[in-house]
């Protein structure tokens, strides 16, 4: 992103001697409040109905260009961007807008960004690139990123430094496919147990898991009993399992036992405790092609936990371990707020490793 040194071969036309040449760049319009966007293309050939439109845009002068060898207009330069920076999972149109090139997702998944390389390739001279945040779950069609060449015309050999980085740190940006997992939900608690309260967990679950192409398999009541607890996660472990999700009981209260009863069934990797507030008390183990997650109580009471930011890395067949967890330190703070607006905020977004 270093500054320009490349003398541009430009021609200075006052506007009303421009009819009949043909523009180099789209010409921008803004109105406050109303509209930007170019109001003339590249390529367009200025007529004289254009000249007045051009004079009230502010326009008095435009620039004619004669392209040297070793010289790339932005447009050509923004796909040879992106072709570098796109990934699987991503794609971009044909057609810059305004020297611009926007890469989108071509699947629903889980978008990954080599942020180190990211930066680097900031660091490139007179070329940029822009994205939404790391292990951010994305729609099909949705923005990530978007790439141009910072001055009109940009030096072959800087635009050759840029493409190369790119393609050395390939993929600076993806999209992975989130698993359709199977799901067995073990919802704990004497009080729900003996019916003395509804049990909301069930829904939470459900929906979060089955919008991200996850089906819940099957899902049980259980008391706060350690026995019963591990029977259970060992009957589904015997069945075809992709992730098993325990709810409460995590707490350091001694009637809460479902850290014990996950800790006694064998899983080789028990990873216990998160820097994220809602979702401190947070579990995250592995048993062969198992994961099992136990989530707090605070899942009942907050929109979004530790939950939102685990639950899409796993589908993707990620698995993320206590230093990731670590990780989510920065930006792990929930502020709360009375009109949530998750994954566009800021929660959850400082852990990128």
């Amino acid at each position: 992103m270093g500054n320009s040194s490349t003398i541009l071969p430009f021609k200075t036309i006052p506007v009303d001697q421009a009819v009949g040449t043909t523009l180099a760049h789209d010409m921008t319009q803004v109105i406050p409040g109303k509209y930007k966007g170019p109001a003339f293309r590249k390529g367009h050939k200025v007529t004289s109905k254009d000249v007045c439109h051009l004079m009230r845009m502010g326009k008095n002068n435009l620039y004619v260009m004669d392209l040297k060898e070793g010289q790339v207009h932005e447009d050509d330069a923004a796909l040879r961007l992106a072709s570098a920076l796109a990934g699987p999972g991503i794609t971009f149109s044909g057609s810059p807008k305004e020297g611009k090139l926007e890469l989108r997702a071509t699947c629903p998944g889980l978008f990954k960004v080599n942020t180190q390389a990211l930066e680097e390739f900031n660091m490139a001279r007179d070329v940029m690139c822009a994205s939404i945040h790391t292990n951010t779950a994305v729609a099909e069609g949705q923005s990530l990123a978007a790439t141009r060449a910072i001055p009109l015309v940009i030096d072959q050999r800087n635009l050759d430094d840029a493409v190369d980085l790119a393609k050395k740190h390939y993929p600076v940006f993806s999209v992975s496919l989130f698993n359709p997992l199977k799901i067995r939900l073990i919802i704990t608690g004497d009080e729900v147990y003996q019916g003395l309260i509804k049990d909301r967990f069930q829904k939470i679950v459900e929906k979060k898991t089955t919008i991200l192409g996850a089906t819940l398999e099957e899902s049980v009541i259980l008391p706060d009993n350690l026995k019963m607890i591990s029977e259970k996660i060992h009957d589904y472990l015997a069945k075809d399992t992709d992730l098993i999700i325990t709810t409460g009981g995590m707490s350091v209260d001694p009637d809460d036992v479902t850290k014990a009863a996950i800790e006694a069934t064998g899983f080789e990797q028990i990873h216990y405790s998160a820097a994220v507030l809602p979702g401190a008390m947070f579990l995250l183990g592995y048993h062969e092609h198992t994961a099992i997650m136990g989530l707090p109580a605070c899942g009942l009471y907050h929109k979004t936990t530790i939950f939102d930011l685990i639950l899409p890395r796993v589908m993707a067949g990620e698995k993320p371990d206590q230093r990731d967890l670590a990780r989510l330190g920065h930006g792990g703070l929930c502020l709360n707020c009375k009109q949530c607006t998750f994954p566009a905020c800021s929660f959850g977004k400082g852990g990128a490793g």
